[in-house]
């Protein structure tokens, strides 16, 4: 019987206390082992990335607040989230997957650092981008998506329109030509971008991994990504 994909998921933290503990919801892992994974938990070590990249199949990037590098705003505005270590290994791990072709699935956090490291631009407060936006970080809130046809996430998730959740406060405003816009909500913020010519870089600013114990199309999702990491072997 041939090995289930290992999937590197990078571990979130409780940055509102300090950042001394780590911290995620466990659907992330439920998620991956659904479409037939097996999830490993990554900690901050930066000496452990590059066995990470050569060892597994797959990378998670998860959703989380931190700081990144000012650079990636769109002038004059800049985080105001804690600075976490993470950045330094989260970074360093997404690059080296996608260096080797292998699978990366952003997630919230995961796709803003996807989209920015192929030159996109975010703001920290997307609410004060006009009187239009919706409220975008509200964990009860649900708004529908429209899904950019002919992309890779319009031939996973097979709709043009989809309902998803909303816990958000930055957000992508700027999409260079390096990186596709897959999804955007009805007041134009960029909910999904994927990479071409890569075998699968799909970030998404919902949280796919909170329908995990139902029947949603987001769990196509993660099938899709996990199928992707089995070219591996």
């Amino acid at each position: 019987m041939s090995r289930k994909p290992r999937i590197a998921v990078i571990m979130d933290e409780n940055t509102t206390a300090g950042g001394s503990g780590y911290e995620m919801p466990k659907t992330y892992f439920t998620a991956v082992h659904r479409a037939g994974g097996m999830p490993f938990g990554i900690p901050y070590l930066p000496d452990m990335v590059e066995s990470v990249v050569a060892e597994f199949d797959g990378f998670v990037s998860v959703g989380g607040r931190i700081r990144f590098p000012r650079e990636w705003y769109i002038p004059g505005d800049e985080s105001r989230y804690p600075s976490s270590e993470r950045l330094e290994v989260e970074q360093a791990l997404m690059q080296g997957f996608l260096e080797r072709d292998k699978p990366v699935l952003g997630i919230c956090n995961g796709m803003q650092m996807l989209a920015c490291l192929h030159g996109g631009r975010m703001v920290h407060e997307v609410r004060k981008a006009g009187p239009h936006i919706l409220d975008h970080d509200n964990r009860n809130a649900i708004h529908s998506v429209e899904i950019v046809p002919g992309t890779m996430l319009s031939r996973i998730l097979g709709t043009t329109r989809l309902d998803v959740n909303s816990r958000h406060q930055e957000a992508v405003v700027e999409a260079s030509d390096r990186a596709l816009t897959s999804a955007l909500a009805d007041d134009g913020v960029i909910e999904a971008i994927e990479i071409p010519g890569r075998r699968f870089a799909i970030g998404v600013q919902w949280h796919p991994e909170a329908f995990a114990m139902q029947d949603h199309p987001c769990n196509g999702l993660f099938g899709a990504f996990v199928q992707a990491t089995r070219s591996n072997h």
